[in-house]
């Protein structure tokens, strides 16, 4: 295990980017008493020696409490953090996040410590904007409080790793507290953005605070969907009326509708190996389609101790780690898994007492949580939560209220990211990686990634693909033996939310061979891919990240095998496809072209047929359909900025893909899952319909058939309209852009999410990798006093890019290069770094 930070008998002298060791202090002291003799030297290597130690010592506990820091913030408002210590690399890391986000990363922490309520009111609404789930900040703050209530944080810190933070990953959050409060110390009183100035809610953090962050984003697929079934969860004869949930005997699939509905947020990611490009080297493509607004927005950074760690990358806010992004051999995104991250326990009751549970026959007792949130203005609420060996008594999850709790049954959660802190060692083992086997390896080892696939590739040629995540411990063989008739066997076959049966302890969460953790699938049972051509996903399941070898024969709670693909998946795969077809190679420019060709698949599949059937038939239910038919005839089947008859076709595709039964005429065919669905069958009246009611809604708009999205796509920053080029997934534009319609103009006048940190990265071996980036908020998307605050913005909207100065040479020629000391600045760039 590294101890960072002792200058007893080592200091940074940096000489062609290596970090050399400056001599013992019995060294040292030798080399100053040299010229004395006998007795003489021996007391005076004593005595230096002695000296020495102290002053070691003092320049130890300096480095624990003011590390020395390096700052360069190159074009774009990105810090490249130098440090000589990894409580130094915390300290730079929050300087430089509460520098630019102070109000954001203040409403953060005023969540995780459950006082929302205190300072915004307990009816106001909160939206962990990863999961889309909106709560009132009452529920949240019994939610959160209940994780501080239980010692949840200090129980996993006193794990060993994987499941503890590692001792460095320890030093890293002290040094980002402590960085965090020096920036409010010296600035709080300078702050000018309206939305936090003089504030009570903008303070100092402790520890806790960072961990309780982590842990809200681990659990953001499980109990962070269940917020207010678990807070709102009480025994039938307390509770204030009438259970609304359905009972078991009436619960249908329709009731799970909403679980299967596709995440809020989503990605598109593309592993390219040696065969697929001109450098005979690995390529990345990385896109999270993340907010644009709240709490899940990325902050870019590159964190560097010379000889220890280079990364450069974006977090979501509040990570001192990077969890997107390259070092000098291997880049890495991720995109939203399909796996379940969840399971609930039916738990069979006691007659007459709703908090007593039978197992194995004999009767146990609910652990009572009592938590008081203070509502401001000297008002406050204590409700008493609820759990079982198997997790808190949740009533809904993703604000389904179908686990209600009668006399018979209550039901417990087990989300299988709550009980460890592996995710933070994931990253930080990311982040020191130099090959895809490295990635892997720390995969296996660490198995933390919460709820994404990953996706690298790396200088050697090599592209992967894995859904190597945290998933509950369930196969299908163990479903078959332990969920529950009737709403286990709905929930499970509607929806994969297993309702295991919690009266009998053989149907516990186990821990199977290899896993780190209890109640965890192990790396063994779960979809990994290296190859030399690529890999890829979009969201969809594992099982076509690379057509020319499916992935097949794992868990079902991971995902489905051998159904359609979404048009967005079948966009990255034919743009693959076609690229590759006849010899041809991916460049570090055409990679660019995922996102510079705005392509829309779902135009290119149904407007083709629809231009032929409107020509031929010009009137369609009275109406003349003409002029709209020539415009989506020229249209270029594009979601780009000054592509006439864009807004039409997303109108007209909108509507044919809401046609009972599909729009198409040729079926899925595992025989082609690439290309079908196709076709589009003209016979369905919808069909014609669909284009009669997008001229009609246009027209009630005044908007212009031929209508370009630089007029009505855009964000407003300081008062200037900027145009934002993309569309929507479902529809099957690859550069996602999901806008939100003002229902008076028709104009998307602001951008839910979409395209957010996005990374192109070509792995040429080279000491400084090819990579360009893009941060489509900017770093400082709510500071609207920051230089940072719509910079990125302007250069996504024209399709531009960042060069990643990842080199020290390449940050020094930065246009506008800031450099701030912190604490006297790095060592290592004194010595030349």
């Amino acid at each position: 295990m590294l101890i960072i930070g002792l200058a007893v008998s080592m200091a940074f002298a940096v000489t062609a980017g290596q970090a050399t060791a400056k001599p013992s202090i019995s060294k040292q002291a030798k080399q100053i008493c040299k010229k004395k003799k006998g007795k003489a030297k021996k007391n005076c290597i004593k005595k230096q020696t002695k000296r020495l130690k102290a002053k070691a010592e003092r320049e130890r506990k300096k480095e624990l409490n003011r590390p020395g820091v390096t700052v360069r913030t190159t074009e774009g408002g990105i810090p490249r953090i130098i440090a000589d210590s990894w409580r130094g690399l915390g300290y730079g890391y929050g300087w430089s996040l509460a520098k630019e986000n102070i109000c954001s990363m203040a409403d953060i922490y005023t969540t995780v410590r459950g006082e929302r309520s205190k300072y915004f009111g307990a009816d106001g609404k909160w939206m962990l904007t990863g999961n889309g789930i909106e709560f009132t900040n009452l529920e949240s703050d019994f939610a959160h409080k209940r994780v501080i209530a239980e010692n949840i944080i200090p129980k996993a810190l006193k794990m060993k790793p994987p499941n503890g933070p590692r001792e460095e990953v320890r030093q890293v959050v002290d040094g980002y507290v402590k960085g965090y409060n020096a920036w409010l110390d010296r600035n709080k009183s300078k702050i000018q953005d309206s939305v936090c100035k003089d504030q009570p809610w903008v303070r100092k953090i402790n520890a806790l605070d960072v961990w309780l962050r982590f842990y809200e984003l681990a659990t953001m697929a499980g109990a962070g969907a269940a917020v207010d079934g678990i807070a709102n969860a009480s025994p039938p004869l307390m509770m204030a009326s009438a259970d609304s949930s359905p009972s078991e005997e009436n619960v249908t699939a329709e009731d799970f509708e909403a679980l299967n509905k596709p995440a809020a947020i989503g990605s598109n990611a593309v592993s390219l190996g040696s065969e697929s490009t001109s450098t005979g080297k690995g390529m990345l493509y990385g896109n999270p389609h993340f907010p644009w607004s709240g709490s899940e927005r990325f902050f870019q950074s590159q964190l560097t101790i010379p000889g220890k760690i280079n990364v450069s990358g974006g977090s979501l806010l509040g990570s001192p780690v990077i969890q997107i992004g390259h070092t000098q051999g291997v880049a890495w995104s991720h995109t939203v898994s399909t796996a379940r991250r969840f399971n609930f326990f039916r738990e069979t009751l006691v007659p007459g007492d709703p908090t007593k549970y039978i197992v194995d026959g004999e009767q146990k007792a609910m652990k009572e949580t009592t938590i008081t949130v203070d509502k401001g203005n000297g008002d406050t609420e204590t409700r008493t939560l609820y759990s079982t060996k198997h997790g808190p008594i949740a009533t809904s999850v993703q604000k389904q209220p179908l686990f209600g709790w009668n006399e018979d049954y209550a039901y417990s959660l087990f989300d299988a990211n709550a009980n460890s802190l592996r995710v933070v060692n994931q990253f930080f083992a990311f982040n020191r990686a130099q090959s895809v086997a490295d990635m892997r390896k720390a995969l296996e080892q660490n198995q933390g990634v919460p709820w994404v696939n990953t996706i690298a590739a790396d200088s050697k040629g090599n592209a992967m693909y894995a859904d190597v995540s945290v998933v509950p411990n369930l196969t299908d063989e163990r479903i078959t033996e332990c969920n529950t008739p009737g709403l286990g066997d709905v929930a499970w076959g509607s929806a994969k939310v297993a309702v295991l049966d919690g009266s009998t302890s053989s149907c516990d969460m186990q821990k199977a061979p290899g896993a780190v953790a209890t109640g965890v699938l192990p790396p063994s049972q779960m979809p990994i891919q290296i190859r030399k051509d690529y890999g890829s996903n979009m969201n969809d399941s594992y099982w076509l990240s690379n057509p020319e070898a499916p992935l097949e024969g794992f868990p079902s709670i991971i995902g489905n095998e051998q159904t359609a693909r979404s048009l967005r998946t079948r966009n990255g795969l034919n743009q693959i496809e076609e690229r590759l077809q006849n010899g041809g190679k991916f460049t570090p420019d055409t990679l660019r072209e995922f996102i510079n060709n705005d392509r829309h698949y779902g135009a290119e599949l149904l407007i083709p047929p629809l231009v032929t059937y409107c020509k031929a038939n010009p009137t369609i239910n009275t109406v003349d359909v003409s002029a709209a038919c020539t415009v989506l005839e020229n249209w270029d089947l594009a979601d780009g900025l000054d592509s006439p008859g864009a807004y039409l076709g997303r109108e007209v595709i909108g509507r044919l893909l809401s046609v009972p039964g599909g729009p198409w005429t040729d079926p899925f065919s595992l025989g082609d899952p690439v290309h079908t669905p196709n076709g589009l069958d003209t016979t369905k009246p919808q069909v014609g319909q669909a284009l009669v009611d997008s001229i009609a809604y246009m027209e009630s708009k005044s908007i212009p058939l031929d209508a370009k999205w630089r007029e009505y796509q855009y964000v407003t920053k300081n008062d200037e309209k900027i145009p934002i080029p993309g569309g929507p997934g479902g529809q099957g534009v690859f550069n996602v852009i999901t806008g939100v319609k003002n229902t008076t103009t028709g104009e998307y006048d602001s951008v839910r999410h979409g395209s957010s940190f996005i990374i192109m990265a070509s792995m040429n071996g080279s000491k400084c990798p090819d990579v360009k980036t893009i941060l489509t908020y900017s770093q400082a998307a709510t500071n609207e006093l920051s230089p940072h605050y719509a910079d990125q913005t302007k250069l996504f909207s024209q399709h531009k890019w960042l060069t990643d100065r990842f080199c020290p040479g390449q940050q020094k020629n930065s246009p506008g290069l800031k450099v701030t000391n912190l604490n006297g600045g790095s060592k290592a760039v004194k010595n030349g770094w």
